[in-house]
């Protein structure tokens, strides 16, 4: 196992076993290559071990569709005889999750390198530190934030079988956008204050919170670690606490790219900047579009866009968030605090310089969003491409060349790309295109060329 994740010590159980002896359920969790935790609940006898020896978890859990099936193509199903393989757990992960009616804690793990094969290549983990690992071997420290935006929605739907906001504390329904509205912020504060409180209670750093562009939809902010690794499990974590403290006040918390037609799309916005070995950011400059390394940095990134659309855009929803003058953005552009493209250069202070990536779906696994984020600037630093003059003003008015908005095209520039297949490795690739192209041929074949042209429309 890499030196940026190391697993857990056995007396990290020890000591949570001490301190909450009311926990007799623990919560064993992996996260899949669609973002989907899945795991078991283990009794609070069975936690030491998980520590000590790992557990063993079937090769096919890093080899399902978003629906949970088998994907026989992926290697991980019949030819190896869904073998066993052991995961371990994150170190500081083991935390109580206070949503859950009885006393029960959580555990994240992630497959050992040599005792999680074959699975273990499957890792989205593993790959976002195997990308890390080589940029601080050339003297390159990624620091990453996520920003997440989400709808809170009814458990039941309308009179038209369709997902609508959530009641406010008021018991009426939003209906108009309130953008920055604080009494929108007001209406769900018994949420928010749970919200808070869980994240405290499992050392999550959450900041500040908007009410954003769309009836009932909110954005959290993330605050920013120096190990980006870090950073990525906390988003991972994070997701998966709003959904609990949603569903405790009887909410659902949605993280679809697009859930409605004439809504706004729901976006995960990452922050990274590279730091040295002593910590200084090597983005910092008076100059707002930062150093010749931030240049790269974006070059990379525009240059690798096409090849890793899907891992930002991973499901057929994803591609209805891209329209014009809706936040989200349409080409590959970069720019300085300008909000209409791809890649931003927020303002502040010279020390905070740093870039925000905006093609992200909520609905993008946080692990593999990052690592073709870093990848992508490894290859600009190390080719020390030319981003090009930065847009201004308008860019949904000044695109020429569009991002792509159809899923198979996305499918096919992975596929095909040289790049990803060094930068991920091709036993990865084999895995994570076997389960996309599955989903594609699924979806296909549930709504039809015609209807998926029509689906497409309705953004």
């Amino acid at each position: 196992m890499s030196a940026t994740s190391p697993f857990a010590a056995p007396q990290e159980a020890l000591d949570f076993l001490q301190l909450n002896p009311d926990i007799e359920m623990f919560e064993l969790f992996i996260l899949d290559n669609n973002g989907v935790p899945r795991g078991k609940l283990l009794h609070r006898d069975e936690l030491l071990a998980v520590y000590e020896s790992g557990r063993p978890l079937p090769s096919t859990i890093l080899g399902l569709s978003i629906q949970g099936d088998d994907v026989e193509n992926t290697g991980l199903v019949w030819d190896v005889g869904d073998i066993d393989c052991r995961a371990y757990p994150i170190s500081g992960s083991l935390q109580r999750i206070p949503w859950r009616l009885m006393p029960m804690a959580a555990v994240q793990v992630s497959m050992h390198p040599q005792q999680g094969m074959p699975a273990t290549v499957a890792d989205p983990r593993h790959l976002l530190a195997k990308v890390i690992d080589e940029l601080k071997a050339d003297g390159y420290y990624p620091v990453m934030a996520a920003e997440l935006e989400f709808y809170l929605l009814d458990q039941q739907r309308d009179s038209n079988g369709r997902p609508q906001p959530a009641r406010d504390a008021d018991g009426q329904r939003p209906r108009a956008t309130q953008v920055y509205g604080l009494r929108e912020l007001e209406q769900i504060e018994p949420f928010l204050a749970d919200l808070y409180s869980a994240c405290k209670l499992q050392g999550i750093p959450a900041r500040t919170a908007i009410s954003e562009y769309a009836p009932g939809q909110v954005e959290i902010t993330l605050e920013h670690r120096s190990d980006a690794l870090q950073a990525m499990d906390e988003a991972v974590r994070y997701k998966r606490l709003v959904k609990g403290v949603a569903h405790k006040h009887g909410m659902v918390a949605c993280f679809m790219a697009k859930p409605f037609d004439d809504l706004a799309g729901t976006g995960m916005h990452m922050h990274v900047s590279l730091a040295d070995q002593d910590g200084n950011n090597l983005f910092a400059s008076e100059a707002p579009d930062g150093t010749p390394l931030l240049r790269h940095a974006v070059g990379g990134m525009l240059s690798t866009l096409l090849d890793s659309l899907l891992m930002f855009c991973p499901n057929a929803n994803s591609y209805r968030r891209f329209q014009s003058n809706s936040y989200a953005p349409l080409a590959a552009t970069w720019g300085v605090d300008n909000r209409t493209v791809s890649l931003r250069v927020p303002g502040g202070p010279a020390f905070s310089r740093h870039i925000e990536h905006r093609i992200c779906g909520a609905d993008a696994n946080p692990y593999l969003a990052a690592a073709a984020i870093l990848a992508g600037i490894h290859r600009g630093i190390r080719e020390q491409l030319d981003p090009g003059a930065p847009v201004e003003g308008n860019g949904y008015a000044q695109t020429s060349e569009r991002l792509p908005t159809d899923w198979l095209t996305t499918l096919r520039a992975l596929q095909g790309s040289a790049w990803a297949k060094e930068a991920f490795g091709p036993e990865f690739l084999k895995v994570y295109l076997a389960v996309k192209n599955e989903e594609y041929r699924q979806f296909m074949g549930e709504v039809g060329e015609q209807d998926w042209r029509w689906y497409l429309q309705q953004a």
